[in-house]
């Protein structure tokens, strides 16, 4: 599988964790930045990741800042991206089942390494579920209003 991830500089030590454990497990892994923890604006490596993952270049994204808030609202600005700030792995689980979710959103500050390998782990293996699931999920790209 190929797994885009990206960071601020609050989540940057979190994601140069991640990216071996990633490839650990058997992905390619594209890492988008930053390339140190000097300090940059989330929006920015959101839209790269989101930009990244609308264009079919990785199968999910990994988002990380401080909080996974920020970054998790810049990726959403792509109607092609459903990212999800998760906290645990039921959340994480929730997201691909429920949501579809192509993006996952971690806070460095909020979660530990080993916490966030097991959202992400669950994430990756994670299906849609479909069924009522499907028009709503198709609604978050496609709004009425």
């Amino acid at each position: 599988m190929r797994i885009a991830i990206a960071s601020d500089h609050a989540g940057f030590d979190l994601k140069a964790e991640l990216v071996p454990v990633l490839t650990e497990w058997g992905h390619e892994v594209i890492d988008l930045g930053p390339e140190s923890d000097a300090r940059v604006d989330y929006p920015d490596f959101g839209y790269k990741l989101a930009n990244f993952v609308a264009a079919g270049d990785a199968t999910f994204g990994v988002a990380i800042c401080g909080s996974g808030i920020g970054i998790s609202i810049a990726v959403n600005r792509n109607p092609k991206c459903r990212c999800a700030r998760v906290d645990d792995p039921y959340s994480a689980a929730l997201a691909r089942e429920h949501n579809d979710a192509n993006v996952i959103a971690i806070g460095a500050r909020l979660m530990g390494v080993d916490m966030a390998k097991a959202c992400i782990q669950t994430f990756i293996v994670g299906e849609f579920a479909g069924g009522r699931h499907g028009p709503r999920v198709n609604k978050l790209s496609h709004p009425s209003c």
